[in-house]
């Protein structure tokens, strides 16, 4: 029955609605604990009258209602009170639902049984939520979204929508697209803003060490484990874990990372035990994961489990009216970094850039920049100076071909060409090896192999 303990209008914390008398009392008196205000309601129609008499933080429904379920109110919740967090309470296996309710707008789920901790840990979540109208500004990285192209701008309000719940998010864009300014940026303004943002480059761990660096191991579990360590799922705890190139874990390890993301909770190695973890997941490729699914390379499960909002990041070639602004915040860094006089880009500059394709993205301009900062002669860059290779090089090169003068990549070559046109590749893109790889035209275990020969793996 519908509680009517306050008057109209009156500010409520939590709102909780379940046809089970027990459970409503359970969570009740579990919210009170928490030092939290609670009406309760058994039906749809009886939650409908409370939200439309009475101001909420948090709305807590089950999915099972005698007149309706909880899919309704998390619709009728996203249309009527957008900025109103609204969690479902689901049955145990029910995990498809619980999607359905994300994908939906919903904040984030609990299971049946409820367990207290996951509970509370849920509610602290929704109630650290910044207010609806809160601006898309720089993540803790210090950068942020340049531009005010229309994709742009499309692409900031959901960055803005999705930071208001837990929903798993793939960012999918190609390389250089900034999927990581991208994710930093979901997490600063949701409510783990205050926990850790942990990054991890899938393709630049050792699939021997893998599971030990995601879950973390105990003193004497293998050869060299002389204490012990935490994993990245228990560094990221109470934040947010981002799974840079996610499409490189290997199958073995995709069915690890399925079992720690639906159980919230992690083994590390040579443990007896499960340690539970309180984090958000959020990943990114430039590969389409739906096309590595067909060929098998990719866990169905698993990329459905992670993949329940996806957001496209729109190359820049798609937003050359960005590109202005971004040539002048890049270099006004660069100005800082290096303490001298701020360059400025000539028209012709500017309409050469606007015209090439940039198959490397944001940070091939911001490389491109870099090399016409350090040889231009005075303060203003000129079309000369932003062309220094042939378009038609660069664009065969970062797409993952070889230049016509380049030789066959040989695994038993030991030239010091070769060496430095590994080196080049893996500075160009910030060592980031799988990238590295593709730019060479070579498998990343070539990579590797080459990196271990010369003692700089």
């Amino acid at each position: 029955m519908m509680n009517d303990r306050r008057s109209r209008g009156a500010s409520v914390d939590v709102l909780v609605v379940d046809d089970e008398e027990d459970i409503r009392e359970l969570l009740e008196l579990s919210l009170l604990r928490m030092g939290l205000g609670c009406d309760t309601a058994g039906s749809v129609a009886e939650a409908r009258a409370l939200l439309d008499s009475r101001r909420y933080r948090l709305c807590l429904t089950d999915m099972r209602l005698p007149d309706g379920d909880g899919l309704e109110l998390v619709e009728h919740i996203q249309s009527q009170l957008p900025g109103l967090p609204v969690a479902v309470i689901t049955a145990f296996g029910s995990i498809e639902t619980a999607i359905r309710a994300l994908k939906l707008g919903a904040f984030d789920f609990v299971t049946k049984p409820v367990e207290l901790q996951a509970l509370r840990e849920l509610v602290t979540h929704a109630l650290r939520l910044q207010t609806a109208d809160a601006p898309v500004q720089a993540n803790g990285g210090g950068r942020t979204l340049i531009g005010s192209s229309a994709a742009l701008a499309q692409l900031r309000a959901q960055v803005e929508k999705l930071a208001r719940n837990q929903a798993p998010v793939f960012i999918h864009g190609e390389s250089g697209t900034g999927k990581e300014v991208i994710a930093r940026m979901i997490h600063g303004l949701g409510a783990r803003a205050a926990g850790p943002f942990v990054p991890v480059n899938c393709g630049a761990i050792s699939p021997e060490l893998m599971e030990s660096e995601f879950f973390g191991h105990r003193k004497g579990s293998f050869t060299g484990a002389a204490t012990d360590k935490e994993g990245l799922f228990q560094a990221a705890n109470g934040g947010t874990l981002f799974l840079d190139e996610v499409g490189e874990l290997p199958l073995a390890m995709q069915v690890k990372l399925l079992r720690a993301i639906q159980e919230r909770a992690v083994r590390p190695v040579g443990a007896h035990a499960e340690v539970a973890v309180d984090v958000r997941i959020l990943s990114a490729s430039h590969q389409d994961l739906g096309k590595l699914v067909a060929e098998n390379r990719f866990r169905q499960d698993l990329y459905f489990r992670i993949n329940v909002i996806t957001l496209r990041v729109p190359p820049l070639r798609e937003r050359p009216e960005d590109i202005p602004a971004l040539a002048e915040h890049v270099l006004a860094r660069l100005a800082d970094r290096e303490g001298g006089p701020r360059r400025r880009l000539s028209s012709a500059a500017v309409a050469a850039l606007q015209q090439y394709a940039f198959p490397g993205n944001v940070r091939e301009l911001e490389n491109l920049l870099e090399r016409a900062c350090a040889l231009c002669d005075g303060d203003e860059i000129t079309a000369a100076d932003v062309d220094l290779y042939p378009s038609e090089g660069i664009t065969q090169s970062l797409m993952g071909f070889h230049a016509a003068s380049e030789p066959e990549f040989d695994p038993e070559a030991d030239s010091d060409d070769e060496r430095i046109r590994v080196l080049r590749a893996l500075d160009e893109t910030r060592w980031n090896r799988s990238a590295a790889a593709r730019k060479l035209g070579m498998t990343l275990r070539q990579l590797r192999y080459r990196l271990q020969k010369w003692g700089m793996d």
